[in-house]
């Protein structure tokens, strides 16, 4: 039994990397006991599957993963990189803290912002943009793919790793690509006059071979990143900045949220945590309580 990479899925067919000639993709079907199982099988994994007689494949087995990204699903990546625009359409931080949250509960090992358009920004506002996010731990990446601005950096931070591009429709993932490796020619949309949201330019997750090294992810947008799944007694340690307060809390089983003598709502009045931070927590803890209510 042979053994290749998801590289995409679409319409119920799984593509495989397998070496053929021509770097063709060879066109896999899963097997019954595999396709009961939602997810069983995503881009990015490693498979072990049969060549049929008419040339396509069945997906026999997944081989065990190194990490998932469970929105939107992939397999075996290094790092996600959290795509925003700084403006058109503007920045919603409570957006791109629930992202962050996913990427910390899906354990991928590095997660960088990147933050496009950035050319639209006064250069003054520049420096200190987005500046609680630093003092978190993550690494702030300010490009244009319009300008060609910051795009040297975001190559290098690609190379020799598999990446996802994570964000909402419309902040110019697919155009930061194309700014990257131009043989990817991706499909870009506009943002729309109406809504001042962007149009789904990509349909379906797909591994990308880098020409300068690494392989990219490029992912459809979402408008939302669902987090009501997440366990809330586990929601605080996804937000880095939080995990030196956490087990200061008088209360073990303290949700940071109306208990006394919590140790992280007294950082956050003493300015070791951004306000802003601390209260996208508790948005998204609030949303976990509802959907418990709810069944």
């Amino acid at each position: 039994m042979a053994q290749a990479q998801v590289i995409k899925m679409y319409n119920g067919f799984y593509y495989l990397q397998t070496g053929r000639e021509g770097d063709e993709l060879l066109s896999c079907r899963l097997r019954g006991r595999i396709k009961r199982h939602k997810g069983a099988v995503v881009p990015g994994d490693y498979v072990e599957y049969e060549l049929l007689e008419d040339g396509t494949g069945v997906i026999e087995s997944c081989l065990p993963r190194k990490s998932l990204l469970l929105r939107p699903a992939v397999a075996n990546i290094d790092q996600v990189i959290v795509t925003f625009a700084a403006r058109q359409p503007d920045l919603n931080e409570l957006l791109l803290n629930r992202f962050l949250v996913l990427a910390e509960w899906s354990g991928i090992p590095e997660i960088v912002i990147c933050i496009n358009k950035c050319d639209l920004l006064p250069e003054a506002a520049q420096e200190n943009f987005l500046q609680a996010y630093r003092e978190a731990g993550y690494r702030l990446l300010l490009v244009s793919a319009h300008e060609k601005q910051g795009i040297d950096g975001l190559r290098a931070q690609l190379s020799g790793k598999v990446t996802v591009f994570a964000g909402p429709s419309g902040v110019g993932k697919s155009s930061l690509l194309n700014a990257i490796d131009e043989r990817l020619q991706l499909a870009t949309g506009k943002i729309s006059d109406k809504i001042k949201r962007g149009k789904h330019t990509t349909r379906a997750a797909c591994l990308l071979p880098l020409a300068g090294g690494g392989t990219v992810v490029d992912t459809p947008g979402f408008s939302a990143a669902e987090l009501e799944q997440l366990d809330k007694g586990k929601l605080a340690w996804y937000f880095p900045e939080f995990r030196q307060y956490i087990e200061k809390c008088y209360y073990n089983t303290c949700t940071h949220s109306h208990e006394p003598d919590c140790a992280v709502k007294e950082a956050v009045e003493a300015g070791g945590i951004c306000r802003e931070r601390y209260e996208a927590y508790l948005n998204i803890l609030q949303a976990i309580n509802e959907r418990k209510k709810a069944y």
